[in-house]
């Protein structure tokens, strides 16, 4: 019968090194006899503590006393004298938070549930209310999204090797037997669900164990690419408004809990083409708030022009986080995102706490000469004199917004030739085809959200960005001759067409401190076309440069 369902371990599978493994160490180093702390938990067998918190009747609190009691009585029975300060407590604790993530199982999963298959975690646990909990939450955190079901112990008052843990799997599954797969470092843990008839694998290594798993699955799983990160779903995340003045309003997303990160988008999209750094930033111990900027999606989108000038819109921000009780924020920006935040760095430093720009570089204004003046002198820029006049543009890019969004968002291998000599051709899409392709950057659903949310207040506002070009130059100027001393991030991508990494070049001129990432093969949609990259280096960073309080500015 061909298998539908594969079930994992966590410790010593999905997560290592393996707490077993650990107390072995432990073990070794502190010359006790092989397998001294490994009788201490089994003490009692059957009806012993280990039992009793695995099935949840006790905490991990109140089982740690009993076993550092059962430890002392033990070595006092077996002759052996333990170090003055040895602690299980400390043992566990150390053993736990070295576990990483396993990301070759990881990555086998994924390949399985792609092609349909159901992925079960079952782990024997503790209900964990040590000081150091969020250690267990964090890694459950990251490993749940990225799985089916999740049966913890604790949880259901079974543990293996019980039996009956297997049986209800198999029940939760609704599969027999010979259609499941269960991969575990114990064979102790393998053979109650062998004798069921499952299929076990014994996992000492993980490469030979995914090599046993493609003989039984039939599917590759070595070597496979790099899966994406997990993304959100606008039902995954907590949804927020926040009042700016009568009549305006800001949306906002919000996940996780720690040091507040406002990602602001660029043109044309909103807050959700953050989906991938949303989860990533919050596990990485962030309270993300991704907002629709004035103009998007669930934000209000005055029609006035001037309501989206810088000046205005920092303004805003300004009171969003006041509204929000924030203090500080660390600010991350992408193209008009990325404008907003290197300006909040320079007008508002009191309220970053660091910022970060993905292809938009920062650019000091120039007092002798008008910003639209060097907009005119660069071709690829001619988009942005065509959106000047109200009207003209929105008639074009509302005509079809599904045309339009399959037009605009794609990867840099597969853009259409539409930026250049816009005005000349009478348009942004003349040279798009009239049903475009969808794009590998996202499914049809991400595209039909977009289409959603646009419809609400169409283009005027996201243009308006764009019509305070004089206005926005007057105002930076009152700026020339600052520099941005704050912890500060520039990411570049290399196949920008518009936003190129040269454009960065003199960027230390005027942020001195400046750290850098840049990500190959990447166009204009970093975080969506290069989540994997993005992630990475944002979250480097952040745990860097805004984790702790923030230092003060130095030249």
């Amino acid at each position: 019968m061909a298998v539908r369902a594969v079930v994992f371990n966590l410790d010593g599978v999905l997560a290592l090194p393996s707490v077993a493994g650990a107390l072995v160490r432990t073990e070794e180093e502190l010359a006790l006899p092989r397998g001294f702390l490994d009788g201490v938990f089994k003490k009692g067998d059957l009806d012993g503590s280990i039992l009793r918190v695995m099935k949840g009747e006790i905490t991990f609190s109140q089982w740690v006393s009993l076993v550092e009691e059962d430890c002392r009585k033990h070595s006092e029975d077996s002759g052996i004298t333990l170090p003055e300060n040895f602690s299980i407590n400390q043992v566990l604790r150390k053993a736990i938070s070295e576990r990483k993530i396993n990301h070759p199982m990881l990555q086998a999963a994924l390949a399985l549930r792609k092609r349909g298959l159901t992925t079960c975690i079952l782990t024997n646990n503790w209900l964990d209310d040590s000081t150091q909990r969020s250690c267990w939450t964090q890694l459950m955190c990251e490993l749940k999204p990225h799985f089916d079901l999740l049966i913890e112990s604790c949880r259901i008052g079974m543990a293996k090797p019980d039996p009956q843990i297997y049986k209800f799997v198999l029940d939760t599954l609704k599969a027999s037997p010979s259609e499941v797969v269960f991969l575990d470092d114990l064979g102790s843990n393998l053979k109650p669900a062998r004798d069921l008839g499952m299929v076990t694998i014994l996992v000492r290594d993980s490469n030979v164990a995914l090599q046993e798993l493609e003989k039984v699955t039939g599917m590759q799983l070595l070597e496979t690419a790099a899966p994406l990160p997990a993304p959100c779903h606008p039902s995954d995340v907590s949804h927020g408004y926040v009042q700016i003045k009568p009549g305006v309003r800001l949306h906002f997303v919000e996940l996780g809990s720690g040091p507040a990160v406002c990602l602001c988008h660029g043109f044309p999209e909103g807050w959700f083409s953050w989906k991938y750094q949303i989860p990533a930033l919050a596990q990485a111990g962030f309270r993300v708030l991704a907002v629709d900027l004035k103009g998007y999606g669930d934000s209000s989108a005055p029609p006035e022009i001037e309501e989206y000038s810088l000046e205005v819109l920092c303004k805003d921000m300004v009171t969003f986080l006041d509204k929000l009780g924030i203090l500080q924020a660390v600010f991350i920006g992408h193209d008009w995102g990325g404008m907003l935040v290197w300006s909040m760095a320079l007008f508002y430093p009191e309220r970053v706490r660091a910022v970060a720009s993905l292809n938009t570089p920062f650019q000091p204004a120039d007092p002798s000469v008008p910003l639209m003046e060097k907009i005119k002198a660069n071709p690829i820029f001619d988009y942005q004199l065509y959106f000047q006049e109200p009207g003209v543009a929105e008639a074009e890019l509302e005509e079809n917004l599904d045309r339009t969004f399959k037009s605009i968002l794609r990867a840099h291998d597969e853009v259409f030739p539409i930026m250049h000599n816009v005005r000349k051709m009478g348009g942004l899409l003349v040279k798009a085809p009239k049903e475009p392709s969808l794009s590998k950057l996202m499914p049809e659903e991400d595209i039909q959200y977009y289409v959603q949310q646009f419809k609400k207040s169409g283009f005027r506002g996201p243009l308006n960005w764009y019509r305070n070009i004089d206005r926005n130059w007057k105002w930076s100027c009152k700026s020339a001759g600052r520099k941005i001393l704050i912890p500060a991030l520039m990411v570049t991508a290399e196949k920008d067409l518009v936003l190129t990494p040269e454009m960065s070049k003199s960027m230390e001129d005027w942020i001195p401190h400046l750290k850098r990432g840049h990500i190959k093969d990447c166009g204009h949609f970093t975080q969506i076309e290069k989540p994997t990259e993005v992630n990475r280096i944002l979250v480097q960073w952040l745990d860097t440069d805004a984790r702790d309080p923030p230092m003060a500015a130095k030249l």
